[in-house]
Parts: structure tokens; sequence; C-alpha cells
């Protein structure tokens, strides 16, 4: 991990990238910060070029982004446009569609539709698909995992983002995970787990209980080309959190 490598995830700051204006002024307080990378995840209807023209003025390379399911069923073509613009190369869908929680085969038929998709965005625009978990997927059906159907009944060019977060919530080892998607996992999701009140809340990284200096080496260890700092709810200001995060994982440098 160098520290060019560690992006903040906007979902993190949603709140603040609704407007041309905000998603500006968010990109500077991000980049003043430390950070030189983010995801674009959860912002505002903005055009395109301004997002590419704000994050270029910040100094802020775009590593991957969220994406609505729609879009990549409907407007693929447009979407690959937008990434090329902005010299990203991995798309991401940030959750399971509803309709595809229902068990086994809504998995497996899942598994199909992002194959194809897949395979089409790497042999037409030079592009990745990744798909990012939750704790949902870790639910069994007839002895397996929707996890696990996603990972073996799926077509090699689906990558993933991990969110290690949600692997420890589902029951499962986040360092076991990292290690069975080794060669299809590029972009990973950092945020830590604490207990309050004998309740899991989000934690910056390192105010947590998850074993991250063990973390980190196993993402090394297996490829990872991006660390993104993502913390759905904070329980302070979400810009002092992305610091915080990012002041620890810059101690594990």
């Amino acid at each position: 991990m160098k520290r060019s490598t560690i992006a903040a995830q906007m979902y993190t700051l949603r709140d603040y990238t609704q407007t041309a204006e905000d998603l500006r002024s968010t990109f500077q307080k991000v980049s003043a910060m430390g950070y030189e990378s983010i995801q674009i995840s959860s912002i505002g209807p903005i055009d395109p070029m301004l997002v590419k023209e704000y994050a270029d003025e910040a100094g802020l390379v775009i590593c991957a982004t969220h994406v609505s399911w729609d879009r990549l069923v409907n407007d693929l073509d447009a979407l690959a446009a937008e990434h090329k613009l902005w010299n990203c190369k991995y798309i991401g869908l940030g959750s399971l569609p509803e309709e595809f929680r229902t068990g086994l085969e809504s998995y497996r038929n899942f598994a199909k539709l992002i194959s194809e998709i897949a395979i089409t965005l790497k042999e037409q625009h030079g592009l990745q698909f990744v798909y990012h978990n939750h704790d949902f997927e870790f639910e069994r059906f007839e002895g397996t995992t929707g996890m696990e159907v996603l990972l073996n009944e799926t077509d090699p060019s689906v990558g993933f983002i991990l969110d290690l977060y949600w692997v420890q919530a589902g029951g499962a080892s986040p360092e076991e995970w990292i290690r069975k998607v080794e060669g299809r996992m590029q972009v990973v999701h950092l945020k830590d787990m604490a207990i309050v009140d004998r309740k899991q809340v989000f934690a910056e990284i390192g105010e947590g209980n998850m074993n991250y200096a063990e973390i980190i080496t196993t993402c090394r260890e297996t490829g990872v080309e991006w660390y993104v700092v993502e913390q759905d709810v904070c329980r302070r200001d979400p810009f002092e959190s992305l610091e915080m995060s990012l002041r620890y994982l810059i101690s594990l440098l």
C-alpha cells in the first residue's frame, strides 16, 4: 500500500456532494486532508465533465465508482464513456438489487447477468465491472452462501470490491475472503467495526476491533491496487472521520 493508493469514498460525504459547488468544495477538502484518490458514488446529477474538471483541479485521481443497476443494464455505453473520460477502469455496483435477494436461484441468475455485463465492459471498452458486498450475501442457501455463488458462478472478468466490515458482519473472515478473491479484487473497502451498547457500529479505521495490520498485509500479498476508506455512518463530522482513517492507514505504510 502506497499513500497515493488510499482513496476516499464519496458515499461517506454524500450530504456534501449533491451540487456542483458542493462537490468542488468537498474535493478540495479531501485533497487538503492528504488524499490523492477518490471513489465516485452517490453524488448529485452533475455533468461528468465538471466532475473530471474538479477532480483534476484538486489533484485527485478517480479510482473507481458505484453506479446504479439501471444504468448498467440500460445505459452501459454512456457509462463506459464517462469512465473513460475520468480515466477510471473500475465500474462498481454498490449493492445487490432487491429482486435478486430471494434465494439461491436469484443469486445464480444475477451471476449470469453481471457476467454478461463484465464481459461486454472488458471486451468492448477495456473496463472492469466490480461488485461490492454487504452482509446479506453471506446468508446460507442449501449449504452455500450467496457470496460463494457470486464468486464461483461468475465469469472471471467479474471483479469484487470486498467491503471488509460487511464481510465481518456476515460472520465471515475478512482475511480468508481477501484470499478467496485473489486476482479478482483490485479495489477494497476499508472501515472498522466497534461495539457500542452491545451493538455493532461503523468506526474510523483503527478505532474499532478489526485487525487492520493483518488485513492490509493480506491485501498487499494478494495484489490489491486501491484501498478505499468508506464509512457509511459517522458518529462525528464525516470529514474528520475520513481524516482519522487516513492517518491510521498512513501509520501502517
